[in-house]
């Protein structure tokens, strides 16, 4: 098994809390990962028929089988919630119940409703590129863009752009059919091409809905069923006290690059470095990047983008408290001056503004660059920049 790098915190949170949950996209590694870290528990998979009817039907009884146990999918039987409360009210024996769930929303929802305060809260995105480090040569990175970073594909050597495929038709088939009822899969299949062609791109659900020719209501509960099951990130701009010159909108990226890639017809990972998106799709591995780091260490989102209406922009802003770390991502693989550019006047538009780490930039090279002002780090160093600063 390749180690998980959020494995630490999970086991320490699992030492202070009677319930841990797991929540994070299919396929990502959430049923590996715990099976081998909570090797002595039961383990139930609440999507065998079987089981979920069990837990349905009689919850006690199934709960007073499966005491401290792994629930994994706990979205198909949420009312266990209900009954787990009392249960871990009565004995806070910490890591008494280890839960799963594939969609954020619903399961946080139930979660806030049943068990605030009883259960750390974890989420597990598919491999970063420090966990693949040692098993493929991460500085190749159109091969890293294009094959994604899905589990699956590296423990079984599966070519991605047929696992991918697999996976697209499964989500779209079982998962949004348990979501919602949609009548023309095709149609929401489409929209979900269309939003790969805006990666980078500030939302417009407007523009959406008019190309596939739905409500504008429809998009926005497609947008949210996506981002819901771990599809799609929305990254939300900065605002600080500077909201009358910002934009509003947030941008649009994908939690996995590689189901971006298949989405957008690349077929291999020559055609990623043709592709007129590289940098977008660039971009979008690099956001996704530090939103694994983030969470592989327990934490939440910090992460916003900044642009106002002068059209100055920087790609991430990094925030710590009160302290922010601007970064800038550009997919060339030689560093030119011009990447400093808009950090520079972001800097002097803003000079009383806290950041005592500096800025960066991530490129398409592989060297580190020291400069004066800036930390220059290749993509495959997102963790190592991170944790010097951080």
């Amino acid at each position: 098994m390749i180690k998980r790098d959020i494995e630490n915190i999970l086991i320490k949170l699992a030492t202070q809390y009677p319930v841990v949950t797991i929540t994070g996209p299919r396929q990502s590694g959430k049923t590996t990962l715990i099976k081998y870290v909570f090797s002595d528990k039961k383990y139930v998979n609440l999507e065998t028929p079987d089981m979920r009817r069990f837990a349905l039907a009689d919850p006690r009884g199934f709960l007073n089988q499966y005491d401290n146990a792994i629930l994994d999918e706990i979205q198909r039987a949420p009312e266990l919630l209900s009954y787990i409360q009392p249960i871990v009210d009565e004995n806070k024996e910490p890591g008494r119940f280890i839960i799963t769930g594939s969609q954020q929303f619903e399961v946080l929802n139930n979660i806030s409703q049943s068990l605030a305060g009883r259960t750390a809260l974890l989420k597990l995105l598919p491999f970063s590129i420090a966990e693949i480090e040692g098993i493929v040569d991460i500085s190749l990175i159109d091969e890293l863009i294009y094959n994604g970073f899905y589990p699956r594909i590296y423990d079984m050597d599966i070519d991605a752009h047929q696992a991918i495929g697999d996976y697209i038709v499964t989500y779209v088939e079982r998962d949004i059919r348990q979501l919602i009822a949609i009548k023309d899969l095709n149609l929401f299949e489409e929209f979900l091409k269309l939003c790969a062609g805006r990666i980078g791109q500030l939302l417009n659900l407007q523009s959406l809905a008019n190309d596939v020719g739905i409500s504008h209501t429809t998009a926005r509960s497609w947008i949210s069923i996506l981002e819901a099951s771990y599809i799609i990130f929305l990254l939300p701009p900065w605002f600080n006290n500077f909201s009358k010159r910002l934009v509003k909108s947030p941008k649009l990226y994908f939690y996995d690059v590689g189901l971006a890639s298949y989405l957008l017809g690349i077929e291999n990972e020559k055609q990623v470095f043709r592709d007129p998106l590289r940098g977008n799709l660039f971009e979008n591995l690099i956001i996704i990047e530090v939103l694994k780091y983030r969470f592989n260490k327990g934490k939440k989102s910090n992460l916003y983008f900044y642009r106002d209406s002068k059209g100055l922009e920087i790609d991430l802003i990094y925030e710590v408290g009160k302290d922010i770390f601007p970064i800038e991502i550009k997919s060339g693989a030689t560093v030119s001056e011009d990447y400093f550019k808009n950090i520079k006047r972001f800097l002097h538009s803003y000079k009383t503004l806290p950041i005592p780490y500096g800025s960066a930039v991530f490129y398409g090279g592989n060297e580190i660059q020291q400069r004066t002002d800036f930390k220059v780090y290749p993509a495959s160093k997102v963790s190592e920049l991170l944790d010097i600063c951080f």
